[in-house]
């Protein structure tokens, strides 16, 4: 799999500013892409698109093919007569530096029933046939996630295996039921993700244009309170009340004596290899409708997972299990051709997990935070870039790492001492934690690895502030916003040096 020397920087929508309480898909978002064509850059990588369900996580969504309706701009309904200046004026004091997800949720659903009222009063022909095609391309998950969000509402937000018993287990009657009742609050969900994908679409054709490529995740598993678990039962290892009999998780270990239990339902992997993994083959097409090259999150699970019977409170009495292997990989290039996929291959990762990757033909991933722990013992640890090969893709941190700054100002004297040493340390005697977060930046930047993509919060030098997760902790995550006037035109000059220096882009001349 080939993908070109490149730069790029890793940002959720969320986190763009703006005066409706959360990060949207208006005009902060088309600043960025411009931001990112002026610097050099070529690769903005995003979070899963999908609606967040438990935690206001991205990786424990509602659904893996629809969108975050929370994205939706206000202001570009506005421009196209969906929404008036009374309705954007109507908003609550939000903070602006972070997502108060629980009041954005009741303010903005609100809003977009009132701009879909103001849709059916107003929307020509034209406009009701464009909803209506959206409705019929997309119907093979489309109807179901609607009715799945709608009966939700209606039983109060519980998870749907505490649903009425026929519509919970899909019973054919009880389905058609369900439907005629809420036939209203169905055609909004369809409304609304119509709206999404409509933005989303004309976002990533602005950014395409201008030669950048977006960057999405795939998570490897998929909510239990989920459409498609809900849909695709079959699918999953359930007993007959449709609850989970085994969930996922990793193994105990130094950092948690107890291991993980993450709690998502676990594939019947012989059920999908039967029909060349149909479901899956859909999820490949729906995301590569929304990005251009897809992070596979958790990929070490394709090739044995660790199975937790789904009594246990804890992952210690797990397993691993064998999970698809290089199969199916071969079996999805089979239907859908060489994709472009990068492997997120962190952790503990076996010379099996190795060999699925290169079958696959993957990149995999290097992180520069985890280098530095052992440097002085060991040299030769795959995180120092002297060890790079080029189909790497680098980053200073991910996701779910501490800001690069707040990193090393906690890191032990070891690890300090570690990155001064690497870095150059007759050089960096009083260097502060944002000029170290910008060194490592750089020193991605200059790695022989072909990709090298950067948190926003590391370019802009932020401390913990800006962190985007703590994995484990169930609230508070994924809040994070930069500010009005953060994307300076000194970071702009800056990034753009290093990003031509170290021939990430190539000028014309």
């Amino acid at each position: 799999m080939k993908f070109e020397r490149s730069g790029g920087i890793l940002l959720h929508p969320t986190s763009f500013p703006g005066p409706y309480g959360i990060g949207d898909l208006g005009a902060e978002a088309y600043r960025f892409v411009d931001f990112l064509q002026q610097t050099g850059q070529r690769l903005w990588q995003i979070l899963p698109l999908a609606p967040t369900g438990y935690g206001d996580s991205p990786y424990a969504a509602f659904s893996a093919f629809a969108g975050n309706a929370l994205l939706i701009s206000p202001d570009i309904l506005h421009s196209q007569a969906l929404l008036s200046e009374t309705d954007l004026a109507d908003k609550p004091d939000f903070p602006n530096d972070r997502v108060d997800f629980g009041r954005v949720i009741d303010w903005k659903m609100a809003l977009l029933q009132r701009s879909y009222a103001r849709f059916k009063e107003r929307a020509g022909n034209h406009g009701k046939a464009r909803l209506a095609d959206f409705e019929k391309e997309n119907a093979a998950w489309l109807e179901d996630y609607a009715l799945f969000m709608a009966a939700k509402s209606a039983h109060g937000g519980v998870s749907w295996n505490h649903w009425d018993e026929g519509l919970a287990l899909r019973r054919p009657e009880a389905l058609a039921g369900w439907r005629e009742k809420l036939s209203e609050p169905i055609a909004f969900q369809k409304y609304i993700q119509f709206l999404f994908f409509q933005q989303w679409l004309n976002l990533k054709q602005y950014a395409n244009e201008r030669g950048i490529q977006i960057v999405g995740d795939i998570p490897i598993f998929v909510a239990y309170d989920s459409a498609d678990v809900w849909q695709h039962p079959d699918l999953f290892y359930l007993d007959e009340h449709g609850n989970p009999t085994v969930i996922a998780g990793v193994p105990p270990d130094y950092f948690s004596p107890t291991g993980q239990r993450w709690g998502n339902p676990l594939y019947r992997w012989e059920v999908m290899g039967r029909d060349n993994y149909a479901w899956w083959v859909e999820r490949f097409k729906a995301i590569y409708r929304l990005v251009d090259i897809v992070r596979l999150d958790h990929f070490r699970g394709f090739e044995a997972y660790w199975e937790v019977p789904a009594h246990e409170e804890t992952a210690i009495n797990g397993k691993w299990v064998k999970g698809p292997g290089l199969n199916f990989f071969q079996s999805i290039y089979q239907t859908l051709g060489e994709k472009p996929i990068i492997a997120e291959d962190l952790g503990v990762i076996t010379p099996e997990v190795v060999g699925m990757r290169l079958g696959a033909g993957l990149w995999g991933m290097r992180v520069l935070q985890f280098a530095f722990g052992a440097f002085e013992t060991d040299a030769t640890d795959p995180y120092l870039p002297h060890n790079f090969v080029p189909e790497t893709v680098v980053y200073t941190g991910t996701h779910d790492n501490d800001t690069t700054a707040s990193w090393f100002e906690t890191a032990s004297d070891r690890e300090k001492a570690s990155v001064l040493a690497y870095l150059d340390s007759d050089l960096l005697q009083n260097i502060t934690p944002p000029q170290v977060a910008w060194k490592m930046v750089r020193l991605a930047w200059a790695s022989v690895a072909g990709m090298a993509i950067v948190p926003l919060q590391d370019l802009l030098g932020l401390g913990t502030e800006g962190r985007m997760n703590l994995p484990g902790q169930a609230g508070g995550n994924w809040g994070w916003r930069y500010q009005p006037g953060a994307l300076s035109e000194e970071l702009r000059t800056w990034l753009y040096d290093i990003t031509v220096r170290f021939a990430r882009y190539v000028p014309s001349k």
